[in-house]
This record gives C-alpha cells, sequence and structure tokens, in this order.
C-alpha cells in the first residue's frame, strides 16, 4: 500500500539522491540551471513542478532566481529542507498538474521524465494548463523527457533494460496500446532483495506540442539536452521549450 507520498515516500527519499547520484553531477545540472537562469531573466521567478529534493532548484536560487515549487511528497521536500539554503524556497505541497500557487512566472520547469509520473493524457493535459496559467504572456515552459524507447522493442517483446549494475537492476515493461510503462527497480544489498515498481505514461514530443497549443502555448525550442545540441530522429530525449502566447 502507498503512503501518503505516493511512490516517493520516505523508503525513497532516504535514499534518492545517492540512487540518482549521476543526475547530481554538476556536468549535468549546471547547463540546465544556465537555460533556466537566462528563461527567468533578471529579476523573473521560476517554478518548478515536482521540485523533489531540491537538485535543480537549490543551484538555481543560488543564480538569484527566486523559486517556488510544487512537489506531492512531504519526504522528498524534507531532504530539500535539511539542505543548504532549501528553508529560502517556498514549496506547496500537492499535485502539480492541478496545484494553484500565489502569483507568475517568468519560466515553469519540469525535468528529469517527470511528467511521465502523471499517468494520464488528461493529468498531462492539465499539467500543461496549470503551467500556462502561472506564467507570465511570453513566460516559457519547459520539459526535459526521453523519447518513448520502442525501437528497441522487437516483435514479441515488451522489456527494455535502463540498469544493470552489481547489485541493481532495472527495466521497463511498456504496453504500446495504452501508452503505459512500468519501471521496475531491483536491487540487492546484504543478501536481500527489494523490488519497486512505479508506473508511467509515456508522451511523444508533438503530443506535448499538442498539449502546449491546448494550452495557450507554442514551441520555441527543442534540442537534445540541455547543452543545446539539434534534436534528430537519434535523440533518446530532449529538453523542449513552450512559450505563452500573450493576449
Amino acid at each position: 500500500m502507498l503512503d501518503e507520498d505516493g511512490y516517493f515516500g520516505e523508503s525513497v527519499a532516504a535514499s534518492y539522491d545517492e540512487s540518482s547520484a549521476e543526475m547530481f553531477d554538476r556536468r549535468v545540472v549546471e547547463p540546465a540551471v544556465d537555460l533556466l537562469a537566462e528563461l527567468a531573466g533578471d529579476g523573473g521567478r521560476a517554478l518548478e513542478f515536482g521540485i523533489g529534493t531540491g537538485r535543480v532548484a537549490l543551484p538555481l536560487a543560488a543564480r538569484g532566481v527566486q523559486v517556488h515549487g510544487i512537489d506531492v511528497s512531504r519526504a522528498m521536500v524534507g531532504r530539500l529542507r535539511a539542505k543548504p539554503g532549501g528553508d529560502g524556497i517556498g514549496v506547496t505541497i500537492g499535485d502539480f498538474a492541478t496545484t494553484e500557487v500565489e502569483g507568475t512566472f517568468s519560466v515553469a520547469y519540469l525535468v528529469y521524465n517527470t511528467i511521465m509520473n502523471l499517468t494520464s493524457q488528461d493529468a498531462q493535459v492539465d499539467c500543461f494548463r496549470n503551467a500556462a496559467a502561472h506564467l507570465e504572456p511570453g513566460g516559457c515552459f519547459v520539459i526535459e523527457v526521453g523519447v518513448p524507447d520502442l525501437r528497441r522493442l522487437p516483435p514479441g517483446q515488451n522489456a527494455v533494460p535502463f540498469r544493470v549494475d552489481e547489485g541493481r537492476l532495472g527495466f521497463d515493461l511498456y504496453e504500446v496500446a495504452t501508452q503505459s510503462v512500468t519501471s521496475h527497480h531491483v536491487s540487492v544489498q546484504d543478501g536481500r532483495g527489494s523490488h519497486l515498481a512505479v508506473p508511467f505514461r509515456y508522451v511523444w514530443p508533438a503530443e506535448l506540442d499538442l498539449m502546449a497549443r491546448l494550452a495557450g502555448m507554442r514551441l520555441r525550442e527543442r534540442w537534445d539536452g540541455w547543452t543545446r545540441e539539434p534534436f534528430t530522429s537519434e535523440s533518446r530525449q530532449h529538453v523542449s521549450v513552450w512559450e505563452k502566447v500573450a493576449g
């Protein structure tokens, strides 16, 4: 049974930074912060959907950007609060697809595949509408997410491994008919195994563009990643920027 924090309760929050250590590397974080600070502009405010333990929010705030976050997990936010500077970032507990906060923002952002934590198309559409409602005219919504890895699925197979390490195994189970995928995480420590299964909904770039149009936004940029390489048919992820249409 899930606790009030859903799939990101205390057991996940306690080791989240360590289990995702590669995403905390400054070579990963700094290009993201560079782009978000640029979009926020001088004196701008940033809204992070799924702020978690502050991987992006803390260094962005250190650049002088006022950051507010939304997250459903009190356990993850507790880890943010315990870090230097964490008490200076406002956080609202709730579902980022529908939760409202005060004020408007120059940029809203949703990183590290977190759009897929919304497991229905309706919820993903609501997320875009929520972002647009919080943006100033001309403000931007930024998403970092993988391109569905279906080309790695031969006929009759629905599993794609994404991690095979000593003591850790991860694989995704796809259900193509519903665009659903369940990520399975298996770990072994001291001879004891644990298993966590987390549901997601994968989403195509063109589908995201349509969600943006429904919310009154238009595509401004799409790159392969934060360092702004061109997005191509071989890209396995993308960073996309939609701009709120004035008027």
